[in-house]
């Protein structure tokens, strides 16, 4: 059997591997028949399950320790300080390593042996105006590829690779924005895209710039929690004699997805529980409490992403708590979902036209927009980027694989597989 290559994309939300072989590129089903995965793991007390498998187990209330939005702790000084998982020391390069070795394995089974050479996606910043962080990302993430068996490792930036996936469609020559918008980043590219260039190893005269924030679908599970579920926990209520605000910052992390695993900790509950004794809104507040004395704030992120996802289709829709308390749901509309995420697009919008900027070329110039990402079925964004590019054609198909596609597209022009 023909050796072959292939092209990851560990994203924030979802992952996906793909082949190149004997000239063809594909998919690789990771999960059963899908050829996506959520990024996610669950490590209970004698197995470890990645995607779906450890969504559903962990939903189903077993005890575990349940992970997602690893690839925002690339980077971070938390690399270094690992976390306790089951009552033990894990580091995140040994967690991270696990899921990706599952990608890595689905491939190997895939083609008869083991696959050797890589193309890794990143984003264009993976932490925004730190270089420094943004390198040492880079060599964490070549690090835990060797680990799981990788031996020659490229990487490439993710929109440039939507593009490769894109371009195979393309007639003639195109100047196009890629607008990639994950869980964690938005980045972009402008580029030429051709028929003629696409099987070229370098294409660096092809592409014109590219940018990226730190910004993505996570922060808008975030600010839709804080805006709609939050104050139903509490959030902004006040204690004790001289009604003072109670600590945001419980909020925030339990928004957040990188970060609800470290509220579960003695002296958070207990500090937790003192403050309840003196609320002000005892049943609000409760809420909060039960769900730190529970663990089950991934269960409540979920249900605000649920609502985000619920919110792309529907004007409403009622956020189911039950967990919490029987028949609780709370109520979230779309105007608010789009206020709530308003300066966030702005800022996604303004690293759009930076991108142009730095092409040296305007909207009217863009002829095709290509939109990458589950983020971009947010009907904000949709709005936002049709506005900004009356003129283009909108490609959005394949918004979850194009990137991991583009990935083996470019491992096949670079190791020739």
């Amino acid at each position: 059997m023909k050796q072959a290559s292939c092209g990851v994309d560990f994203g924030t939300s979802n992952s996906s591997i793909a082949l190149a072989q004997g000239g063809q590129v594909r998919l690789v089903p990771v999960e059963q028949d899908s050829v996506t995965i959520p990024s996610a793991i669950f490590f209970l007390k004698k197995e470890t399950l990645v995607g779906r498998a450890a969504v559903q187990r962990f939903l189903q209330r077993e005890d575990g320790r349940f992970m997602r939005s690893l690839k925002r702790v690339l980077g971070t000084p938390l690399m270094n300080t690992g976390t306790l998982v089951n009552g033990r020391s894990m580091t995140f390069a040994t967690i991270i390593g696990t899921f990706l070795a599952h990608l890595k394995a689905r491939a190997d089974a895939e083609t008869g042996h083991p696959v050797e050479e890589v193309v890794m996606g990143r984003p264009v910043h993976f932490v925004d105006g730190n270089p420094a962080a943004d390198a040492q990302a880079e060599k964490e993430l070549r690090q835990i590829a060797e680990s799981v068996g990788f031996r020659h490792i490229s990487f490439q930036f993710e929109p440039i690779a939507a593009a490769f996936a894109h371009e195979q469609r393309v007639s003639g020559e195109k100047l196009a924005l890629v607008v990639d918008l994950g869980g964690g980043t938005s980045d972009f590219t402008v580029i030429r895209l051709s028929a003629a260039n696409a099987a070229k190893a370098d294409r660096s005269s092809d592409i014109l710039a590219n940018t990226g924030v730190r910004i993505g679908g996570n922060d808008f599970d975030k600010n839709l929690s804080l805006a709609e579920v939050m104050p139903e926990l509490g959030y902004r209520s006040t204690y004790g004699d001289k009604r003072i605000e109670v600590p945001l910052r419980p909020f925030h992390d339990l928004s957040e997805w990188s970060k609800v695993n470290f509220l579960y900790t003695l002296k958070t509950i207990s500090q937790t529980r003192q403050m309840w004794y003196q609320s002000h809104d005892k049943i609000r507040f409760g809420r909060l409490l039960k769900v730190l004395e529970q663990e089950s704030g991934h269960v409540l992120l979920a249900a605000t992403e649920d609502a985000k996802i619920a919110l792309t289709e529907d004007e409403s829709y009622p956020i189911p708590l039950n967990f919490l308390e029987e028949g609780l749901t709370i109520p979230a509309g779309r105007s608010h979902f789009e206020d709530a995420i308003r300066e966030d697009v702005a800022q996604i919008t303004a690293s759009a036209t930076a991108c142009l900027l730095q092409a040296g070329v305007s909207a009217a110039d863009i002829e095709l927009v290509i939109l990458t990402g589950g983020s971009t079925e947010v009907p904000l964004i949709q709005s936002e980027f049709r506005k900004l590019f009356p003129g283009a054609a909108i490609a959005d198909e394949n918004k979850l694989s194009s990137v991991g596609l583009g990935l083996a597209y470019d491992s096949h022009n670079k190791f020739g597989r």
